[in-house]
């Protein structure tokens, strides 16, 4: 998967992600609104500091970190905060070219974060072991790169043995993602911050609901293929968030909250709610422009789409 996705010619090195797929950033731009207020909010919690980060982790084109950085500038209720943003997208794959000169670019995250840290979609590209159940406990699966045949390999070290006691008790038959690799990824980011906040967002599963077989799978151009390790299609697997939640020393983290992407934009005022219908009668232009607001927010919130997203949101500091 390391290989596959990372390697001198794996996925994400190679490939443009929205060819592939749709994520919430390229559904539209009210997601990036979002994330603009989720900042301000937060500068204001800071008490205004010389310097505000916004760090993209995972960043692809780097479309969140441009479309964020363009509503910061282009409000003017924001123009001191506007003056003080410094914005980094983090990424493996080269420089986009059309990204703005004054947004960073770079492959790991910077040092002494002080704002936001935004992980859209990144802890499920994160690689990991797949795990079946047997009689004599868990086996690796062990796959070939170039065909997808996969066989049983030997018992997980002790170290993911311990996790999957804890996180995803596995029965005979059963398989489980083991995510370990997630937890030390999402406490590494949180390890940069000096003062701020880190949100992680994608599709997760809770302990007491794992899927029985697992959520391994593979994207290529917009349709879901076996995800074979081979470089020629995205490999992902659903998050265990609530483990990652727990990644970090306690004393570390002064909150943590685990919640959906539905409720976290309603709560930001995201509710997709239609314009009343007397507005297509006093201007037409206006109730259509607000139509198609409202139906972007609805997308975003929806339940069995986007807003299924699960939402780990820690403040640092």
């Amino acid at each position: 998967m390391e290989r596959a996705l990372y390697g001198s010619d794996g996925f994400y090195l190679r490939e443009r992600p929205s060819r592939h797929f749709r994520t919430s950033v390229s559904a539209s731009p009210v997601f990036a609104e979002a994330v603009a207020r989720i900042l301000a909010d937060l500068d204001a919690r800071l008490g205004r500091p010389p310097r505000l980060d916004l760090v993209d982790v995972g960043a692809g084109e780097g479309t969140l970190a441009a479309r964020t950085l363009s509503l910061v500038r282009g409000d003017p209720a924001h123009a001191e905060l506007a003056a003080r943003l410094r914005v980094t997208g983090v990424e493996l794959a080269a420089r986009p070219l059309a990204l703005p000169a004054e947004i960073g670019w770079r492959d790991s995250c910077p040092e002494g974060v002080v704002g936001l840290v935004i992980c859209n979609e990144w802890l499920d590209n994160v690689p990991l072991d797949v795990v079946e159940g047997t009689p004599d406990g868990p086996r690796t699966v062990l796959v070939d790169p170039a065909t997808g045949e996969e066989r049983l390999g030997p018992a997980p070290c002790p170290d993911d043995l311990a996790w999957l006691a804890r996180w995803w008790p596995l029965r005979p038959g059963r398989r489980a993602e083991i995510g370990r690799t997630r937890d030390e990824a999402w406490a590494s980011v949180l390890g940069r911050i000096e003062r701020g906040r880190a949100i992680a967002i994608d599709y997760a599963h809770p302990v007491d609901d794992r899927p029985p077989c697992g959520t391994l799978c593979g994207y290529r151009e917009g349709s879901v293929v076996a995800p074979v390790p081979d470089g020629s299609c995205d490999i992902t697997a659903h998050v265990a968030l609530d483990s990652c939640a727990t990644a970090t020393p306690t004393a570390t983290a002064t909150a943590t909250r685990l919640t959906t992407q539905r409720e976290a934009l309603r709560a930001l005022g995201f509710d997709g709610r239609p314009p009343g219908i007397d507005l297509a009668r006093t201007s037409p232009r206006e109730y259509l422009r607000a139509l198609a607001r409202a139906s972007e927010e609805a997308e975003l919130i929806d339940p069995n789409g986007l807003g299924g997203f699960g939402w780990l949101c820690q403040d640092i500091g």
